[in-house]
């Protein structure tokens, strides 16, 4: 895994604090079934760190993913937009959200928000090209 740095990146996001963070929210996680803990954490432009952890069901389509848990809590505590996300898998290292993940990360962060991913830190933009958001209803 290339290990992200404020210094290397250029971004002033603290991204081993937001890495530690998740790796808190994943050691929280109920994963029973899978036994595949994921923790999130994403920095809010106002400041604010939100984190979410996965939540199975034995309902295997009724599970939770730790991005989901993140986007509530944004939006139970003030809303705002995500600027960096860090997912990490049971073991702290970066993990590369799914596809549905993405698109939450894209509602809720956009092009420009930053996500700490197994090949270093990458833009919305790159992780999930082409993306469809509220600009593609107007068309």
């Amino acid at each position: 895994m290339a290990e992200p740095s404020a210094t290397a990146a250029g971004d002033g996001v603290d991204w081993a604090a937001l890495q530690q963070q998740a790796t808190e929210a994943m050691r929280l996680a109920y994963a029973p079934y899978s036994r595949f803990p994921v923790g999130v954490a994403g920095l809010v432009d106002d400041g604010r760190v939100v984190v979410g952890c996965n939540v199975e069901n034995a309902a295997y389509g009724v599970g939770l993913c730790a991005e989901c848990g993140m986007v509530s809590q944004l939006h139970l505590t003030g809303g705002g937009r995500l600027v960096a996300v860090a997912c990490v898998n049971g073991e702290g290292e970066a993990l590369m959200p799914c596809g549905r993940c993405r698109q939450l990360l894209w509602e809720n962060g956009g092009p420009e928000c930053l996500l700490m991913t197994p090949a270093g830190v990458q833009s919305m933009r790159e992780v999930l090209p082409q993306a469809f958001g509220a600009e593609s209803l107007r068309h």
